[in-house]
């Protein structure tokens, strides 16, 4: 239920300090650092207002006073860390850019596993976020098309290395949680799939398999799909 009288309000345009009072004993920096820390040990599901004033070692109530709500903590934490995105002079070669760009994103969410979780839009203009988009269309002035569709490109690449980072991390947590080795359990799916495909129930699944029995080269798999992303905007591609 909205809270009666409340508006809604940026975070980022709300003055860390107001009044004439004495100087915060904290900064929008050091509360997204201690979030981050949790998040990073223990999970995003462990960050509370509770916890982080504990971190700080400040009261919880006060801790509003810096951020309001539990969503601006969030919005503090995808900024601090998408700081970490590294900006570079473009190449002139928009393609190379934005590989390197799709990779250094999925080395981020996998140093920080929760990051998937808060991948939205609603935090997209942040600082920091602002800085990684005005570089990625810096890196994408030699493409010919308009501001729009390559917000479009920047927001479909970053979607596809999101979903495959997420699909990384749920199955490292789920093979962590298994009660028997990584290989056993492969061992025992493989087997009842080979059996089914051998029924001749599945005549294309056993036409896949035949043509290639695997293992699955996941870096591969995972270039392909930056490669298919950036031919679908690349105008050289599609006239060909």
């Amino acid at each position: 239920m909205a809270v009666r009288g409340a508006v809604p309000e940026v975070i980022w345009a709300r003055p860390e300090r107001t009044g004439r009072g004495p100087k915060p004993a904290y900064t929008r920096d050091d509360i997204a650092a201690a979030a981050v820390r949790i998040a990073d040990a223990q999970g995003l599901d462990a960050v509370s207002m509770r916890h982080v004033a504990a971190e700080l070692g400040c009261g919880t109530m006060s801790l509003y006073n810096y951020v309001p709500r539990k969503e601006d903590l969030y919005e503090l934490m995808v900024d601090a860390v998408s700081a970490e995105h590294a900006r570079w002079e473009p190449s002139g070669d928009w393609r190379a850019d934005m590989r390197r760009v799709a990779g250094q994103t999925r080395e981020l969410m996998r140093r920080h596993p929760w990051l998937p979780r808060l991948m939205s839009p609603v935090y997209g203009f942040s600082p920091n976020a602002l800085r990684y988009l005005e570089h990625c269309l810096a890196c994408l002035d030699p493409l010919e098309a308009p501001y729009g569709t390559k917000l479009e490109f920047i927001a479909l690449l970053n979607g596809m290395v999101t979903t495959y980072v997420r699909n990384e991390l749920d199955t490292a947590e789920r093979v962590r949680a298994l009660p028997w080795s990584e290989e056993e359990e492969n061992a025992v799916r493989i087997a009842y799939l080979g059996s089914r495909i051998a029924s001749g129930a599945y005549p294309r699944m056993a036409a896949a398999f035949a043509e290639d029995a695997g293992p699955i080269d996941l870096e591969a798999v995972f270039e392909r799909a930056v490669e298919r992303v950036l031919d679908a905007f690349d105008p050289e591609r599609g006239a060909r």
